[in-house]
């Protein structure tokens, strides 16, 4: 992932009440996901000339040192900050811009923007803006709903229900996140967030139908901007020849799917006429929910088994 000074001044611009006051040709200069990981600096961060960050925030403290230099030092200073190629740098407090860094600035190419905010509320905000554009992104062939409050996707091979299932779904009450290709993007070490593209908002097609707005069909409670993934749901047609595994018998067709290097709990639904998708789904859930607080029927009935075979074991 790649982002440029002027796709960033434009993301950012309504929520920080940005000005771009010199190096207007920079606009174009890009920051590309990884750049940052190699290297000790952070995406943004107050005025570092050591360690330059890629967003350099200028507040008080930094202005009054700029302010404390002799005329040489000072403009070694600004040549130093410009020369290591940060994004932008960032005023504070709606602080007047000194002039020399206006030049520093237009001779570099560095986009100079001022905010009235203060340094603190920049730094949070452009961190997280840019830790969320750079993040690992990927797209999956699946419908995303919010099952039981948990973000759950729906996978499995053209004509395999995906949709109908969904559309059950969505009148029983739950809701629609993203059909057909959601994108999911990695915010932390174990944490997928999924969305919709903007194109496919609302929508969900279902054979027979076309196209359908959930949202105008079933309230805005219908659907939802972006969930966390946490389970994956797999149809799978019922093969009559192949074996019943005795262990599926037990605890469920269930494995791990890995989804940019994060292990997903995977359960798999065998389709059959006559089967009821959506309360096997919502079964699914249910049960996955309970696991994940200890409580397991599987291992429940096993030990009272094991508990059992003691109790009339003569020796």
């Amino acid at each position: 992932m790649r982002i440029t000074a002027r796709e960033l001044f434009d993301q950012i611009n309504e929520r920080l009440e940005l000005r771009w006051v010199a190096g207007s040709k920079g606009e174009g200069r890009v920051l590309e996901s990884g750049e940052h990981l190699s290297r000790r600096p952070s995406l943004a961060g107050y005025l570092n000339t050591i360690y330059p960050n890629k967003v350099q925030i200028l507040g008080t403290e930094e202005l009054k040192y700029l302010d404390s230099l002799d005329p040489r030092h000072r403009w070694e200073a600004l040549a130093k900050i410009t020369a290591s190629r940060p994004l932008a740098l960032l005023i504070s407090k709606d602080q007047a811009a000194p002039s020399d860094l206006r030049d520093a600035c237009e001779e570099f190419d560095t986009p100079l923007w001022v905010s009235p905010k203060r340094g603190h509320e920049l730094l949070t905000y452009v961190q997280y803006h840019l830790a969320r554009a750079l993040a690992n992104r990927i797209t999956l062939h699946g419908v995303f709903m919010e099952v039981y409050s948990i973000g759950v996707l729906i996978t499995g091979e053209s004509g395999s229900g995906k949709s109908e299932l969904a559309l059950e779904l969505v009148s029983r009450g739950h809701r629609l996140v993203a059909d057909d290709a959601p994108e999911f993007t990695q915010i932390a070490p174990d944490v997928l967030d999924g969305t919709c593209p903007d194109m496919l908002q609302d929508l969900l097609e279902v054979r027979g139908l076309g196209i359908l707005d959930i949202r105008a069909m079933f309230g805005d409670t219908a659907v939802k901007p972006n969930k966390y993934l946490r389970l994956i749901v797999h149809l799978k047609p019922v093969d009559p020849s192949e074996p019943i595994d005795a262990g599926d018998r037990l605890h469920g067709d269930i494995s791990k799917r890995p989804v940019l290097d994060i292990e997903i709990p995977q359960i798999t639904l065998p389709v059959a006429p006559g089967r009821n998708l959506a309360v096997l789904l919502e079964a699914a859930v249910r049960s996955h929910i309970l696991k994940t607080k200890g409580i397991d029927a599987a291992q429940t009935f096993m030990d009272r088994q094991a508990h059992q075979m003691r109790r009339f074991d003569p020796w």
